[in-house]
């Protein structure tokens, strides 16, 4: 089983922060992922420097509408930054920020690049707020067919959805499945999550700590018995708070 980071790139010292503490949890973190923000000046790439390849394997992400398919600029990144894990997602237009914006299919992306390097490992997402079961199992398929073999999920809160969702990816041969848990400890993250990424969450949801701990620890040993992974991403929470009582 394994478990991966989540370290957003907000200043240096915060990533360097951050990262100290996911190294502090030893062996139990295996992966590094760092997304690629906006209104962020640091990239994702750019912070591989940072961490200790020997010890973690860096996850990159990639919006694919920030990249036109015929500038190779991705593959000149890769090349340059030694990669050997990305994790290829659609990305959001911009929102009043001055920078290019392609348009490109992330499933387009995932092919070229996979095309260009056999060898690299190409992560992709999921999100199982976004559409209907189907549609989101098919839109998985798809990327797979284009050459994702691991799959990231945006965070869940309702255990009988990962059963659910369990189900239909375990008939998707050959993928890797990530899990994704991002604690809600305030009721504003909760009505965030509620409007922008169309979260329902269970009558029994409670925003505190205790609620997240125990979801979290259900979540790892269903994962576990089901041959999933984790995909732990702390947005603003106390790491010592939450992480102490994970049972790994």
């Amino acid at each position: 089983m394994k478990f991966s980071f989540e370290i957003v790139p907000r200043t240096n010292q915060a990533f360097e922060e951050q990262y100290k503490f996911a190294s502090s949890l030893g062996e139990l973190i295996n992966m590094i992922n760092v997304p690629d923000i906006q209104r962020f000046d640091i990239r994702s790439w750019e912070t591989g420097k940072k961490i200790d390849r020997n010890k973690h394997q860096f996850t990159p992400h990639f919006r694919a509408h920030d990249f036109s398919l015929k500038s190779g600029e991705i593959f000149q990144i890769i090349e340059e930054n030694q990669l050997d894990h990305v994790l290829l997602v659609s990305g959001d237009p911009p929102e009043g920020i001055q920078r290019k914006f392609y348009g490109t299919s992330v499933i387009d992306l995932i092919r070229v690049v996979k095309q260009r390097f056999p060898d690299i490992t190409v992560h992709a997402g999921f999100d199982p707020h976004r559409s209907g079961l189907q549609d989101e199992c098919d839109y998985i398929q798809r990327k797979a067919d284009a050459g994702a073999s691991s799959f990231f999920s945006q965070p869940f809160y309702d255990i009988r959805l990962i059963e659910i969702y369990a189900e239909h990816l375990q008939d998707i041969a050959g993928i890797e499945t990530f899990i994704g848990l991002s604690p809600i400890t305030t009721l504003s993250s909760m009505n965030y999550w509620e409007v922008k990424n169309k979260v329902k969450f269970p009558k029994k949801f409670s925003a505190d700590y205790d609620w997240n701990v125990n979801f979290s620890n259900r979540t790892i040993a269903m994962a576990r018995d089901v041959g999933f992974n984790i995909y732990f991403m702390p947005i603003r929470i106390n790491l010592e708070q939450f992480f102490g009582k994970i049972n790994f």
